[in-house]
């Protein structure tokens, strides 16, 4: 029995489709934390909400946390790579941390600040990943 080589773009394609599952998982949580970002001024904060913040981020954390390594493998072992996921990694465990802080605290406005932070830097960690997991030319 012959065996085939491997078609190139292959690997990174089901890397790809994996980071993308990461993304789907994460849909609901980020959808979570934007309704809460939107209803933060009009509504006094429950403790349900406190811990719908800190459910979300920390699930949404470790799926980037997992996609990112995903991508680092499917891109190389570059150090700039790794250097350059890990300190978007940081500034997404910083925003959920301050958003956490905030729902605890009770502070409608600094959590609204957060939780957009954390979406926004959310969607740019996802970008990042998408790049460097797609083979060249797609």
């Amino acid at each position: 029995m012959k065996v085939s080589a491997p078609v190139e773009g292959l690997d990174a394609m089901t890397v790809t489709d994996q980071i993308e599952d990461h993304q789907a998982r994460c849909l609901p949580h980020v959808l979570s934390l934007r309704m809460l970002a939107r209803d933060a001024l009009e509504a006094p904060l429950s403790l349900l909400a406190v811990a719908e913040v800190i459910r979300a981020t920390e699930a949404i954390l470790a799926e980037a946390e997992t996609a990112a390594r995903e991508a680092r493998a499917a891109a190389g072992s570059g150090p700039g790579l790794a250097v350059f996921l890990g300190a978007r990694l940081s500034r997404l465990a910083v925003a959920a941390d301050d958003a956490v802080a905030a729902a605890r605290a009770g502070d409608l406005a600094q959590l609204r600040r957060h939780l957009r932070r954390f979406d926004t830097l959310t969607s740019a960690i996802w970008a990042v990943q998408d790049a460097v997991s797609r083979p060249a030319g797609f």
